[in-house]
């Protein structure tokens, strides 16, 4: 058995990866491995990537080439969805010794050992993603305040623009039982908010076998309910898949907490029907109404993307026009990039890159004034805040910063009472001029 040393793991792209990440960082630590500081060389380095645009593909390969600066002498093994997808083109890059597929990431210590002791090993080691069906837990630690507990994985949707069902496989979930002994896990450490994330969370408990239905996800967040922690956070979900019951549990449920994210993609049916989406803008329209209805201080997020094939001026402005209209708070906006592989690969209709930059600048103009609107609402309101551990410089004063239940995010002056992993009432007093909530502790201790 060789001698751990120090690794050091960058994670690129979703909270998903950020909860697998943590699982493998676990996994060397029990062997013996130490976490390198930031900015240290360290003997190995995992990079954990991501494949959704072309530009995280550029991050990647940079990444590769900045480890080896650190240390040229050290291992670099590189896992994730851009290996999945392209292992022999990451495996040419100088100084990458190992590329591990989405099956085989988990197994990373058989590899490291390989490595030390000079076993030969494949540059590639990567299985046909069809071929698998194993669901691997993992939960991300180390911050007391919020983890990332991963309950589902793999994609079983065809959209015309995406490449992760081809870098995560079938649509494959966790065991309630085992989402429930995790989450105990987390609150015995501290941890005081759950995120439930994955691929498509909305389909758990699919078989990836034979595709059949299991149990749901109504019934996972129905047992989840149950376990002593203060706040759980619903990820993405899929507008078809986030069902009436679903927001009427949150609405009744006193841990979930009011805030939904559901990818929207575009607000045109013509653009919605060509990137293979299974759902309508009004159906959209009616999840939002209903979740405003039952629970009108409620945040709803929106991805959107812009710039898609055949996207034409007139459905850009339908997209803009729904958007404009509906009740949501913010928006994430994705610039369209071709990816090989897909369906849209073959689709004629290309944008120039030029108009989807501008697309994109517009809608995120409209996501600033749609948040700004949303924090105005709660001016004067009162909320629990949860507090983070990063404090901020503003006007000669420390600030900590923290999320109230409906995600609002708030500052307030560093104190005694308001500090890491607190839990305080806060009345959110005024916006300032970077479009920061300012808030001020409500003397009233509600947690301990």
């Amino acid at each position: 058995m060789s001698t751990p040393g120090t690794f050091s793991i960058q994670t690129l792209g979703c909270k998903l990866n950020y909860a697998e990440s943590s699982t493998l960082s676990r996994q060397l630590e029990s062997a013996g491995w130490n976490v390198a500081a930031p900015d240290i060389h360290a003997d190995l380095y995992i990079l954990n990537t991501c494949s959704v645009t072309e530009f995280a593909d550029k991050k990647c390969r940079q990444t590769v080439r900045r480890f080896k600066r650190q240390n040229p002498d050290a291992h670099v093994i590189v896992t994730g969805c851009y290996a999945q997808l392209k292992p022999e083109e990451l495996s040419s890059i100088e100084g990458v010794d190992i590329v591990l597929g989405a099956a085989e990431k988990f197994h990373l210590l058989a590899h490291v050992e390989a490595l030390q002791i000079g076993i030969p090993v494949d540059a590639v080691s990567r299985q046909e993603i069809d071929n698998h069906t194993e669901f691997h837990t993992s939960y991300s630690a180390g911050d007391r305040t919020r983890a990332f507990l991963k309950i589902q994985d793999g994609c079983d949707y065809k959209c015309s623009f995406c490449t992760i069902p081809r870098a995560r496989g079938k649509s494959r979930s966790a065991t309630i039982d085992q989402v429930i002994a995790q989450a105990h896990e987390l609150v015995e450490a501290g941890v005081r908010e759950i995120v439930l994330t994955g691929v498509n969370i909305g389909d758990f408990g699919i078989n990836p076998v034979d595709g059949s239905r299991e149990t749901s996800f109504l019934e996972l967040i129905k047992a989840l309910d149950q376990v002593p922690v203060d706040r759980i956070r619903i990820s993405s979900i899929e507008p078809n898949l986030c069902t009436d019951e679903i927001i009427k549990f949150v609405a009744e449920s006193e841990r979930f907490m009011p805030h939904f994210h559901m990818p929207l993609q575009s607000g045109s049916d013509h653009m919605l029907k060509l990137m293979r989406r299974r759902y309508r803008k009004q159906l959209y329209a009616n999840r939002v109404q209903l979740i405003k209805q039952l629970m009108p201080h409620a945040c709803v997020g929106v991805d959107v993307i812009v710039g898609f094939h055949g996207e034409t001026d007139e459905y850009f402005d339908e997209t803009f026009n729904f958007l404009h209209e509906l009740d949501v708070s913010y928006f994430h906006v994705f610039t369209y990039s071709e990816r090989s592989d897909t369906f849209a690969a073959q689709m004629t209709g290309q944008i120039p890159m030029q108009t989807r930059r501008k697309r994109n600048e517009i809608l995120r103009d409209l996501s600033s004034k749609k948040r700004h609107y949303f924090y105005h609402q709660h001016v004067q309101s009162q909320r629990l805040v949860l507090f983070e551990q990063k404090t901020i410089e503003m006007d000669g004063k420390k600030y900590v910063s923290g999320y109230t239940d409906n995600y609002i995010k708030v500052n307030c002056v560093k104190s005694k009472e308001i500090d890491f992993n607190t839990l305080e009432m806060v009345q959110m007093s005024k916006i300032n001029a970077s479009g920061d909530m300012i808030g001020d502790r409500i003397d009233q201790k509600v947690y301990i």
